[in-house]
């Protein structure tokens, strides 16, 4: 073997990389469980439900439910206050190894993953000036109908609806008066696409930037946001997020672009309130015993979590999810003096080139672990009286160099009008863009339509030499002082912007109020119990499989088996620390992918070991051999894995979410099989020969299985082709029969929930139809108080309050299954379990990325074959296995989904499957057409069918043994990973053995029929 010494220094560098980069997830958690045990301990101070309530159960369990939520609160508070902590043997911090931790789905920690689609009719409607032109209103709603079920962008759709109701009408006179020039009344509909899709792009990105503000707002351990432009969709991911309806309601509430005075130093009101307020809170501080400040502050801390933020003063009470109290309970009494201004560092007035004073903007700066203890103390009645009635504290980016101030904020003292309100909105706003100020230094031009330039003339005059600050979503991202007076309505902010920072400024004045709010339209949620049975059911398979696969190495390859074992150990550390590094999520789906890579692992060695051992059965002494099993293996081993890693990369390509997760799984843990099965194997082989020793490849149950097998393959070939055609007709009649389709393929919603004990699945679809006028489907999900619940009801609605009102429907119509007094709130944290919202566009999406994917995974597989065999007989051969193997899975879940105890239903996670078999069976039919090939070179003259017969007993051994790895593994997933991979384990099953069938009963006798005048592995003449 050569590049013995690069080989070794790669495993061993792969191997400390890894055990490094997993280190990080090991001491986040070991953190993590302190900091919960003290939040628990902590808890233990106040009184038990029973001893609060006596004796009133739904009271009981509303307490139940307050104490949770506070050990939520301070075990955020705890985190956030020792994020700089060091970890390690003082080598991380726990802030720093928390970004380095390998992070688990939502399906494993439970929480909320959306879809949201940026809805560009509003934005069209604002930029036409809400026009009231029948036949350009009757062209959008045309379009808006055709987009719910097409793939194609609303923009397009428009201007094909456009041209059917008006042929020779032109769209710029609608556009010219709110596009600032950008549109004149003679350009043309061409002209004018250009400027929509330049709005809808600006749209789209200032959504993503508000979406992406928003979320760390929600005070979750971990967050995902990822924008696709090409269609118009944001995918959000929000770990552990608690109210549901306040995420999906803040989500799609449309952004709020203000203009707001500022008060500053230079106010004697807010000099003196400072200063009264801060005593204020030392007073309470010091006159309150150690138990009852902290109660006191824990209540003010609650009050401005998700469950609803009723103070003004409280505007970002999670700032970046990390509201913190002060650091250990013995210093936050001991901190008594100047509670309010040694949290922050006060702004110091400046002298201006013509002598006088200017005051910052902003107040002073804090760190945002501050800001929740910051909030605390001014949403206290005692403190709000020291201040201006019209004052609202807000928070801003504070426009700092140094990076180590990027968790630094800025304070703001807001100034309202007396209603609260902003005297300007973002709807004035005609246009903006980034520019440059006289001197050239980077700047943002804005333009004000005619009310606006009217209200910006006197807030401009009444503060000159003062700030005004842009606030979005109670956000200050800027606050320029005024130079002049600008009463034409066209102005420049200047100041230290970076070009970025410039467009991203004039983007959100540019989208003003926001006409292009997002909505969702898909939408799924997974409860924690539900998330804890996944890595339950998902670490239990794979500990088991891990087991089973590496006893049966020993069993099957006796002491050659250990290598085996080593690369397959190698291999699944190498892959899961290549996650972890590259920041990918893991996934039930991901663990599914992780159990497949155990099977495919030690393929890579099946193959190359039965080669060694038929080298030494005829005879070769055991350095020979091992070299002739590597050498000749490797055209097979390369073929199988690169057949799988194709379908993998296709169904990355397509797939979403946890389908995508599995996909990557997959695809590291392909290209790692082959790093460990080839290279690391023989490398240890090597190293163990070197010692003058060798590895025994034969145990008493591998001598005996397929000794000499002489199985008459071919001459059954027949009978094969009758049950293939019995297969191809049921194949095609699947598809009149029907399937069941998944909330993700049919659109809809779907519920999960739990029962304390065994229901009626009939009884409760007869209830849910009379609350929702349409039957459900309804399904028991492993055990019989479980079950699936699926309903289209309301489903082509749109709206913030309709995901709400069909739980609210769902709650009715399970009142009865519930003990007596369960409340809504109750139902929906104890005992629904997960849900999902799939609108119909989505639905269709996905179904035709499905069609997609698979037919261009066999067009592919197909083509690779031909390239690698040069003859068209072995492509066809494979395409027929292939469809073989795709009917046979059909056939399966159409005519078995009413007779099987747990769904078969057509979704995602069965598309992943299709694609993995397509992949898998072709990794079994190029081991025989290698073979086939191999022996047609060595046999000339001899009859094909002859050669083909040998070929596949002469790898019956090695197509027998990477089935049944595969096959195990699938299994002991099917068994123990839980409801999630249920479906996928199913298909699995089903197409690694029909797999294995058609490779040696469709595949390889087609080259007999077929082209029978030629040799094998001759070009087409």
């Amino acid at each position: 073997m050569q590049l013995k010494g690069l080989v070794r220094f790669f495993a061993i560098a792969l191997t400390l990389i890894c055990l490094y980069q997993l280190s990080f997830t090991w001491f986040v958690n070991s953190h993590e469980s302190a900091m919960e045990k003290k939040a628990t301990e902590w808890l233990k101070r106040f009184p038990t439900a029973e001893q609060q309530y006596p004796g009133n159960k739904e009271l009981q369990a509303a307490y139940t439910d307050s104490l949770e939520d506070l050990k939520k609160t301070r075990l955020l508070r705890l985190l956030d206050s020792t994020k700089d902590t060091k970890l390690a043997f003082g080598l991380t911090t726990y802030r720093s190894a928390k970004e380095k931790e390998l992070m688990l789905g939502l399906d494993l920690q439970g929480g909320m993953s959306v879809t949201m689609e940026v809805g560009l009719d509003g934005l069209i409607k604002s930029l036409s000036n809400y026009t009231k032109d029948a036949n350009f209103n009757k062209a959008l709603d045309a379009a808006v109908a055709r987009k719910a079920n097409s793939g194609a962008d609303l923009i397009t759709l428009f201007l094909e609806e456009y041209s059917k109701v008006s042929p020779e009408g032109k769209l710029a006179p609608f556009f010219t008066t709110k596009s600032a020039s950008a549109v004149k009344i003679e350009d043309s509909n061409a002209k004018v696409e250009n400027y929509l899709r330049k709005q809808a792009e600006a749209a789209f990105n200032n959504t993503f930037r508000i979406l992406r503000t928003r979320i760390d707002r929600f005070g979750v351990s971990s967050n995902n946001i990822n924008p696709d432009p090409a269609k118009g969709r944001i995918n959000i991911e929000l770990a552990g997020v608690n109210d549901k309806d306040r995420v999906r309601n803040y989500l799609q509430s449309t952004a709020n672009l203000q203009f707001f005075e500022v008060y500053t130093w230079e106010n004697k009101d807010v000099q003196s309130g400072i200063v009264a307020a801060d005593k204020a809170v030392q007073d309470y501080l010091t006159g309150a015993d150690k138990v009852a400040t902290i109660v006191d502050t824990t209540k003010a801390a609650a009050s401005v979590q998700p469950k609803g933020d009723t103070s003004k003063t409280a505007t970002i009470s999670s700032m970046a999810t990390k509201t913190t109290a002060a650091k250990t309970d013995s210093a936050a009494i001991k901190a008594t003096e100047n509670p309010i201004l040694r949290l922050m560092q006060l702004t110091q007035p400046y002298q201006a080139e013509n002598g006088r004073p200017v005051y910052p903007a902003a107040l002073g700066y804090i760190q945002s672990k501050d800001t929740g203890t910051l909030n605390d103390y001014l949403a206290m009645e005692s403190v709000k009286s020291k201040f201006p009635s019209n004052l609202v504290f807000m928070y801003g980016k504070a426009e700092l160099d140094d990076p180590k101030a990027k968790d630094i904020l800025t304070l703001y003292a807001i100034k309202t009008l007396d209603n609260g309100q902003a005297e300007l909105e973002g709807d004035r706003i005609a246009g903006a863009s980034q520019d440059y100020d006289e001197r050239g230094r980077i700047a943002i031009k804005m333009n004000m339509d005619k009310v606006g330039s009217n209200i910006w003339a006197k807030m401009t005059t009444r503060n000159v030499g003062k700030p005004i600050a842009i606030v979005l979503d109670n956000f200050v991202y800027s606050a320029p002082n005024v130079n002049d007076p600008i009463t034409t309505g066209n102005s420049q902010i200047s100041g230290n912007y970076t070009i970025k920072e410039a467009q991203d400024l004039s983007e959100i004045l540019e989208s003003g109020k926001l006409p292009a709010p997002a909505k969702i339209v898909q939408s799924q949620t997974v409860g924690p119990t539900l998330g804890s049975e996944s890595i339950k059911g998902g670490a239990l398979s794979f500990g088991i499989s891990f087991l089973v696969i590496f006893a049966l190495m020993l069993l099957y390859f006796n002491t050659g088996g250990w290598v085996a074992n080593i690369a397959l150990i190698l291999n699944l550390l190498f892959t899961i620390g290549v996650l972890s590094a590259l920041g990918f999520t893991l996934t039930a789906p991901g663990i599914a992918g992780l159990v497949l890579t155990i099977g495919m692992a030690v393929d890579t060695n099946v193959i190359i070991f039965e080669r060694i051992k038929e080298e030494l059965t005829k005879g070769k002494n055991y350095s020979a051999a091992v070299n002739e099993g590597y050498k000749r293996s490797l055209a097979p081993v390369l073929d199988g894995h690169i057949t799988t890693l194709l379908t993998a990369i296709i169904l990355a390509y397509f797939g979403l979410g946890p389908v995508l997760g599995f996909a990557t799984t997959q695809i590291i843990g392909i290209l790692l099989s082959l790093f460990c099965g080839i290279l690391v194997s023989r490398l240890i082989s090597d190293w163990y020969t070197n010692k003058n020793r060798h590895f025994e490849y034969f145990t008493g149950i591998s001598r005996k299985i397929f000794n000499h097998a002489n199985f008459k393959f071919i001459e059954y070939r027949k009978y094969a082709y009758m049950l293939s055609a019995v297969i191809f007709v049921m194949g095609i009649a699947s598809f009149f029969h029907g399937f069941d389709e998944g909330v993700e393929f049919a659109g809809g919603r779907s519920y999960t929930v739990k029962f304390d004990k065994a229901v009626d699945p009939e009884m409760i679809r007869q209830d849910l139809k009379t609350v929702f006028g349409e039957a459900p489907i309804i399904k028991t999900v492993d055990v019989k108080n479980q079950v699936n619940i699926t309903t289209s009801y309301k489903i082509k609605e749109t709206g913030n309050n309709i995901d709400a009102e069909v739980e609210r429907k769902l709650y009715e119509g399970l009142t009865k299954y519930l003990p007596e007094g369960t409340s809504f709130d109750t139902f929906e944290n104890s005992y629904k379990q997960g849900s999902q919202t799939v609108l119909p566009t989505i639905s269709d999406d996905l179904k035709a990325g499905a069609t997609k994917a698979t037919l261009f995974a066999v067009i592919v597989i197909c083509l690779y074959i031909f390239i690698r065999f040069r003859d068209w007989r072995y492509s066809l051969g494979s395409i027929f296995a292939l469809m073989h193997d795709v009917f046979v899975t059909l056939i399966v879940f159409s005519f078995l989904k009413d007779f099987v105890p747990f769904p078969l239903e057509i979704d995602q996670h069965f598309i992943a499957a299709i694609l993995t078999v397509i992949g898998f069976s072709m990794n079994d039919t190029v081991i025989v057409y290698d073979r086939i090939r191999e022996d047609s070179a060595m046999m000339k003259g001899t009859p094909n069918a002859t050669i083909i017969n040998r070929a596949i007993n002469e790898t019956l051994s090695r197509t027998i043994m990477t089935s049944v790895t595969v096959f195990l593994t699938i299994l002991i997933l099917f068994i123990f990973g839980g409801e999630v991979t249920r479906g996928f384990a199913f298909a699995m099953l089903i197409g690694v053995a029909t797999g294995t069938y058609s490779s040696i009963f469709v595949a390889a006798p087609f080259l007999v029929d077929f082209g029978k005048g030629r040799a094998l592995g001759t070009k087409a003449k």
